[in-house]
């Protein structure tokens, strides 16, 4: 049922932004606007969405380096790029980082919201129900949603800093993904207090995982931190 879809909508033009969210709302959508790349990541974070219409160009962080953070976190929500530059550079561009569709500035309500219908029917296909978020790494199970670590000796309930640290490094499982990523997704923000809150809970999640041998949370000096499995 579209018409009960959450839709994360970020776009630095003002007035543009308030039209669009408000023709929105009227078809019936929830839609929460943001001004910015790092307050709309900080956001997707937060809440679950159904739609994600990102503006190209944002301040802070760029439309096309927002696209990649959700694609990390989330394989399947669709994209709809806002753009005002209609080449084939930008597109190829979009679609490579997982668009699903682009829409040329200055655009009409009723084409926007026929493409928003397009994308959730492929989404949400005959079902509301949401893809279950559990991800395994070695006897592990994360269950994102209720923050519960299972397959050790005890079923542990994770704090959501907690969780939200461990399901960022297995969203990139066997590769390393960046402190200031981790960072930014977690927290909002980079800073010392913040890197020192990191260490303190990547060592907490290395103690979780410990009952199973195979299982390392690395960490690459100056980078960021991997999680992986030996190879059998």
């Amino acid at each position: 049922m579209t018409d009960k879809a959450k839709i994360l909508y970020v776009e630095d033009d003002a007035n543009l932004g308030f039209v669009v969210q408000d023709g929105l709302r009227r078809a019936g959508y929830t839609v929460h606007l943001m001004r910015d790349g790092k307050t709309g990541l900080q956001q997707f974070n937060d809440q679950e969405y159904d739609l994600c219409i990102l503006d190209v160009m944002l301040p802070e962080k760029d439309g096309f380096s927002l696209a990649e953070d959700i694609r990390t976190m989330n394989k399947e929500v669709p994209i709809l790029f806002l753009t005002a530059r209609a080449n084939m550079e930008d597109k190829e561009k979009g679609y490579g980082l997982g668009a699903d569709d682009y829409l040329t500035k200055p655009f009409e309500q009723q084409e926007l919201q026929l493409k928003i219908k397009a994308l959730l029917r492929r989404r949400l296909g005959d079902s509301d129900a949401k893809e279950d978020e559990v991800k395994e790494i070695g006897k592990y199970k994360l269950d994102s949603n209720s923050y519960t670590l299972l397959g050790g000796s005890e079923e542990r309930r994770l704090t959501r800093t907690e969780a939200k640290v461990l399901e960022a490094l297995l969203q990139q499982k066997g590769k390393v993904i960046e402190r200031d990523f981790i960072l930014n997704l977690v927290w909002g923000k980079d800073d010392y207090h913040t890197g020192r809150s990191l260490d303190v809970y990547i060592s907490k999640l290395r103690k979780y995982l410990s009952e199973d041998d195979s299982l390392h949370i690395e960490n690459i000096h100056g980078v960021g931190f991997r999680i992986y499995e030996d190879e059998e």
